[in-house]
């Protein structure tokens, strides 16, 4: 009997470049350069959902029908956001000028005074998102 070889491992990427609540641009796919709020971030399959992109219809049953199914959910054909790969999009960002222009996200340390319980202090570093086309704090 043939040994089972174990799959490919995935790395554990825990961190998307965007964060919900982020005004994103696509760039690659059927809605590429719509401009949209991200409503959902997925690290786990690096994915993002955004707001009125990649509108996917569900054919949906009566839940009526079906005695274990919650009372009242109807039927029919639902329009919803299905997730896009975080590679797909790019960060929006307002500029000196105020115009919306697209980024990349750069991460800066910066040094911060923490205070402990008995209320001594402490420095410690945090990490600050970074705007590479602005230079400016996200």
């Amino acid at each position: 009997m043939p040994t089972k070889k174990p799959g490919k491992l995935k790395s554990a990427q825990t961190k998307l470049h965007v964060v919900k609540g982020d005004r994103v641009k696509v760039i690659a796919g059927k809605d590429k350069g719509t401009v949209g709020e991200v409503i959902a971030v997925h690290p786990e399959r690096q994915k993002v959902t955004i707001a009125g992109v990649n509108i996917v219809k569900r054919h949906l049953k009566d839940a009526a029908a079906q005695p274990q199914g919650p009372a009242g959910a109807k039927g029919g054909i639902v329009s919803s956001e299905a997730p896009i790969h975080a590679s797909n999009v790019q960060l929006v960002v307002r500029n000196g000028a105020g115009d919306e222009v697209v980024t990349r996200v750069g991460y800066q340390r910066v040094e911060v005074t923490k205070r402990r319980p008995d209320g001594s202090e402490y420095k410690s570093f945090r990490s600050m998102r970074i705007a590479r086309a602005t230079g400016e704090e996200i």
